[in-house]
């Protein structure tokens, strides 16, 4: 087991995007901080918000795997073409899915207010806007080529 943890904390690649999607974390509850006067610690694992943390962990996987394999290497393709998945992913999908559970929110709301008891509300903030997963890429980017000096 320690041959684990010693082989994964000398893997820059993987050290890199971990430590963008902790930055992408932290920056999110500063920004709360700011926001609202309020430190919310369980900010660190929550999904959506500003920057995009998806983006910013595969966005430093990839550019790490570029600066080590090569930029022109399979490797390189494969992290790539998942970056771009996760990037659409979250600012579509995620973001339509957050949508829409906003709107079945307000539906419940509308059914608790004639006496019918619901258990919990959906989460509503799933997703990124485009400028969210902009700033992940930009942060994961900046990350990775901290890393690869």
């Amino acid at each position: 087991m320690s041959t684990f943890f010693s082989e994964i904390s000398k893997n820059t690649i993987f050290l890199s995007a971990v430590t963008s999607w902790l930055i992408a974390q932290i920056i999110k509850i500063i920004i709360e901080l700011f926001r609202t006067k309020k430190f919310k610690l369980s900010l660190i694992l929550s999904s959506g918000g500003m920057p995009s943390s998806h983006t910013s962990f595969i966005i430093a996987l990839a550019v790490s795997v570029g600066f080590q394999e090569g930029f022109d290497s399979v490797l390189f393709a494969i992290a790539g073409a998942i970056s771009l998945v996760v990037m659409y992913d979250a600012q579509g999908v995620r973001r339509a899915a957050g949508k829409q559970a906003a709107i079945i929110n307000t539906m419940l709301e509308n059914i608790e207010n004639t006496g019918i008891k619901v258990d919990k509300k959906l989460k509503e903030l799933l997703g990124h806007s485009p400028i969210e997963v902009v700033f992940g890429a930009i942060l994961g980017i900046i990350i990775a080529s901290l890393f690869s000096r």
